[in-house]
């Protein structure tokens, strides 16, 4: 254990570095795919299908890095699990029936009679709208330190709203990487209209953050500090400028160029986690427990990782084996 150096500072650092990642890819993953849902109301029927049909393939290997995040907070931190999840019980119990209504729903639409569809169809939106909602609200209160004030529950409101709106914006991407004509314009003046939201969700986490907590502030906007971080918020700045531009090129008849809003999305995304990574570390619950401090003992730890290192490039290689295989334009979705 000791070949690395201390494994009482190592192992927690390692830990906390799988947890971030699984929650990244979780984020951005599932985060396209609840998207997806959210944006139902605006589509036809004909076009919801085929919208189902760009996610089915993935939605359930999407979902299991949030469980192996999960996961390793509970083994790896359970001090800071115990604490964070009781401080959020509401929006993980509502995350979790909104996670349900998605899968029953996805399965039904296809399955039940003519008449129903339109109902699963509907129970399919409230579940991602739900589920999405629930996971920007977890995020405003753990931005607010998991404080239970007027102001951090209406700055968490706020931060739902907005991570709603960049899980659209994000799903509209992905969707016009994958559909064609009609629903491709579509998804091209919905990602237009979710940039915004984008900004604003970004532009108030990151103004708050700092505003938080005087160390956190400090790691920002001292000197060299403020000079060494600035390439964040000006790559963040690119990046959206680089999203628009591409947007504005789309549709085109030779679908040039489709992938690049999706990825553009993916850098974003990437940069506000760093960004929020940066700012907290090395604390796992804000300004009360560090990694070191909420992390299991270094003998539990290291049978974790043992463990850790067989089963997370198992998940890594089925869920890029599933984007492989169904790599290109989404086709109709069929049970039978």
């Amino acid at each position: 254990m000791e070949m690395f150096g201390d494994p009482a500072q190592w192992l927690p650092f390692t830990f906390a570095g799988l947890m971030g990642v699984s929650i990244l890819v979780y984020v951005v993953l599932d985060g396209f795919d609840l998207g997806v849902g959210v944006l139902f109301p605006f589509a036809t029927d004909d076009e919801k299908d085929m919208m189902v049909a760009s996610i089915g393939p993935f939605w359930d290997a999407n979902e299991t890095w949030l469980v192996l995040a999960i996961g390793l907070l509970l083994v790896a931190f359970p001090t800071a699990h115990g604490t964070i999840l009781t401080a959020l019980y509401l929006p993980v119990a509502i995350m979790l029936i909104g996670l349900i209504l998605r899968g029953v729903a996805f399965e039904f639409r296809v399955k039940a009679p003519t008449p129903h569809k339109a109902t699963w169809n509907w129970l399919f939106f409230i579940g991602s709208l739900m589920t999405s909602l629930s996971q920007g609200f977890m995020l405003g209160k753990y931005v607010m330190g998991l404080e239970s004030t007027l102001g951090t529950w209406a700055f968490a409101m706020i931060t739902a709203v907005f991570l709603t709106v960049a899980y659209s914006m994000i799903g509209a991407c992905w969707l016009i990487l994958k559909t064609e004509e009609q629903l491709q314009f579509k998804a091209v003046t919905w990602a237009k209209g979710g940039i915004w939201g984008l900004v604003l969700g970004l532009g108030a986490v990151s103004l708050a953050t700092p505003l938080v907590s005087p160390r956190i502030f400090d790691k920002w906007f001292t000197y060299p500090e403020v000079f060494i971080l600035a390439p964040l918020p000006i790559l963040s700045g690119i990046m959206v400028l680089l999203l628009w531009r591409s947007l504005r090129r789309l549709p085109n008849p030779t679908d040039a160029g489709a992938k690049s809003p999706f990825a553009y999305a993916i850098a974003l995304f990437i940069l506000a986690f760093g960004g929020l990574a940066y700012s907290f570390y090395p604390y796992v619950v804000p300004e009360k427990l560090t990694i070191y401090e909420a992390a299991s003992a270094p003998e539990s730890l290291m049978i974790i990782l043992v463990g850790a290192i067989v089963v997370i490039p198992m998940i890594g290689g089925y869920t890029a084996l599933a984007y492989w295989v169904f790599k290109g334009k989404a086709a109709e979705l069929r049970y039978d």
